[in-house]
């Protein structure tokens, strides 16, 4: 019975530390859906498309020190070639892949 008991504890154990689940924020899936084919999964443009339309990556010093309110307004307003995203993102969206493109820097 208490090999029984010790087994099941170590598997137990095992399970929950060899598959962590994380939660994806919804900024994370709005950004995954929207703005990751041309802004590339980390943020830093590489994707072809992103190379073609020279998006800049987020991790460039001037990305960086842009502020929430001056990605907020391109979002919502397009700027060159991005398009605008008014209408097709909420503003409560808009906040959480702002506050989402601040972890790929």
């Amino acid at each position: 019975m208490k090999n029984r008991i010790r087994a099941a504890a170590i598997v137990l154990l095992a399970a929950s530390v060899a598959a962590p689940v994380f939660a994806q924020s919804a900024g994370e899936a709005t950004y995954k859906a929207k703005c990751a084919m041309c802004h590339g999964p980390d943020g830093a443009a590489a994707t072809p498309v992103g190379k073609m339309m020279k998006v800049p990556s987020f991790k460039d010093p001037a990305s960086k020190a842009a502020s929430d309110a001056a990605y907020i307004a391109i979002t919502k307003n397009g700027k060159g070639k991005m398009p605008a995203y008014n209408g097709k993102l909420t503003d409560a969206q808009i906040r959480e892949v702002v506050s989402y493109i601040r972890t790929l820097q």
